[in-house]
């Protein structure tokens, strides 16, 4: 993807980036996976951001970077969540990941995710794999050394494709996209509301289904 793309406002860039392949690489090992549900968060008027009320801080320093650089954080101490930043440079909305389908290094997705191989998993282990911004992050090795990065870089990239050997392969268009509130904001009032959560129908990997 171009570094225009990511300069969409948040809500447009949640909708834009599903089906693509969120891919990862380190260590000489590459992770991909389809990203099948996010979350916008609007910037300094959404009661649900951390920028609410344009807190700039040391944390918050990446959201207003231009559009397409990397924001992680942690929560209840212990689980990494991936953001993405959206608009321009000094315009705080981003894009939270949360969650993912495994489609190639699957082997690696559960040797980080449980320490375990595919075939060692239960039914249950296999659903919730990446079915939540603090699982895939374990799954695709993802920490707070990539946070300020450009999502452009080959560490942490999105795509309309990926390479299986020589095969160049892209991603599903004809989806549909459900909408749906986002998860876990009570502390934002009346945005706790707001349809901003988006994923593609009738995935097995995403996180909540209200409906």
């Amino acid at each position: 993807m171009q570094e225009k793309f990511f300069e969409q406002n948040g809500l447009d860039l949640a909708k834009s980036i599903l089906g693509k392949f969120l891919i990862r690489r380190y260590n000489g090992k590459t992770i991909v996976s389809k990203i099948v549900e996010t979350e916008a968060y609007m910037g300094i008027t959404d009661k649900g951001a951390h920028v609410y009320g344009d807190k700039k801080t040391e944390r918050t320093k990446p959201l207003y970077l231009n559009g397409g650089h990397i924001y992680i954080y942690l929560i209840y101490g212990m689980y990494y969540c991936l953001n993405i930043s959206a608009n321009k440079e000094n315009i705080p909305e981003c894009v939270l990941i949360r969650a993912v389908e495994p489609i190639d290094g699957l082997e690696e997705i559960c040797k980080n995710r449980y320490n375990k191989n595919y075939n060692e998993l239960n039914n249950y282990q296999k659903k919730n794999i990446s079915n939540g911004p603090g699982k895939l992050c374990m799954a695709l090795n993802i920490d707070k050394t990539l946070n300020s990065k450009s999502i452009l870089e080959n560490e942490l990239f999105i795509s309309e494709f990926y390479y299986k050997g020589n095969e160049k392969v892209y991603g599903e268009e004809n989806f549909e996209i459900e909408t749906d509130t986002r998860i876990n904001i009570d502390y934002a009032e009346e945005a706790k509301y707001y349809p901003w959560r988006f994923y593609i129908k009738d995935n097995k990997f995403v996180s909540v289904l209200k409906k």
